[in-house]
């Protein structure tokens, strides 16, 4: 039990039943909270379960009013939104968040977390919450670690199982300098730009491919574009549940306490969701007609990035030693 909440407990049992819990008053308040994906992905999951959270902790002050699809628009623009307060909260992917405090790319870097496991323990740990403390640097909120999860290859050309395969092959990734680095040492042409801007060059052609977790693959029917996956499990792609730092520093002490917990509750049931689902979603892919490769030459693929390491190991300060050490 919180002390929020033992508090509120002593207060109801000393005052009798005239008196209300602490939680009533609590000022209401409803938080617009966006992501960029469809109500079939695991950032909608994530975000429904805080929105069902804090209404239930807050005694129904605190209400949450979710925008699926980019309706709000794409990551980047929801992360500027935060800051000057026209958005109140998102599920963000890692990489655009990135882009507003480097040091946050570190987690990104390839073939560095071994397991999803291994990827919790720091996230959850001293170095995780370092880097979401320090999203107030440039006026956000960081609350918790959700996941994109491990993120694997898919392009309609054809089948890629070592690093030549990907020789002249278009493929998107992120807006992000990690991403982007690392597809081009294995000889792809990456082309950062928006998801939303992604599904659209995929159904045109004018991209051959993109890389995501199995679950967006799935959530996306990307199969119906691109006939090929190949599971390389390159990096893995924390989310974040993140507030502009206007809108948390409206909120009392008692509120910022029920969001805080909310988010990290609900981050680890999207992480145990994508961890059920993504077996299930493989198969349904491949009984969908997409070709899925399970052998790629992995170690190939980890030797030919080791470029990305030196260039930018030492762009992220000492998190890169202190991640490894604490992988030990």
């Amino acid at each position: 039990m919180t002390t929020l909440f033992k508090a509120a407990a002593l207060a109801t049992v000393s005052l009798g039943a005239m008196s209300a819990p602490l939680f009533a008053e609590i000022e209401p308040v409803t938080l617009r909270l966006a992501h960029v994906v469809n109500e079939q992905d695991g950032f909608h999951a994530a975000a429904t379960k805080f929105q069902e959270l804090v209404a239930e902790r807050s005694d129904g002050a605190i209400s949450v009013e979710i925008f699926p699809n980019a309706t709000l628009g794409d990551e980047r623009t929801l992360l500027e939104g935060m800051q000057i307060g026209t958005v109140d909260m998102g599920v963000i992917t890692n990489g655009p968040v990135s882009n507003f405090l480097e040091e946050m790319a570190v987690f990104e870097l390839p073939f560095l977390f071994p397991s999803p496991e291994a990827a919790y323990s720091v996230l959850d740990g001293e170095i995780g919450q370092e880097l979401l403390d320090r999203l107030s640097e440039v006026n956000l909120k960081g609350l918790a670690y959700a996941e994109r999860g491990f993120r694997n290859l898919t392009n309609s050309e054809r089948p890629v199982t070592a690093p030549e395969d990907l020789d002249g092959l278009r493929i998107r990734v992120m807006e992000n300098p990690v991403y982007i680095d690392t597809f081009r040492e294995l000889g792809a042409d990456a082309i950062p730009m928006a998801w939303t801007e992604a599904l659209t060059a995929m159904q045109q052609g004018t991209i051959d491919g993109q890389e995501n977790p199995v679950g967006v693959v799935y959530s996306f029917k990307l199969n119906e574009t691109q006939t090929n996956m190949t599971m390389t499990r390159h990096t893995y792609a924390p989310a974040i549940f993140v507030m502009g730092m206007p809108k948390w520093n409206q909120l009392s002490g008692e509120a910022q306490e029920i969001v805080s917990e909310a988010a990290q509750e609900a981050a680890e049931y999207e992480r145990a969701l994508n961890a059920e689902l993504e077996a299930e979603q493989l198969q349904a892919l491949k009984d969908a007609g997409m070709t899925v490769v399970e052998d790629a030459d992995l170690s190939a693929f980890a030797a030919a990035i080791q470029p990305v390491y030196e260039e930018y190991g030492e762009k992220f300060g000492d998190y890169l030693p202190r991640i490894r050490e604490a992988l030990k």
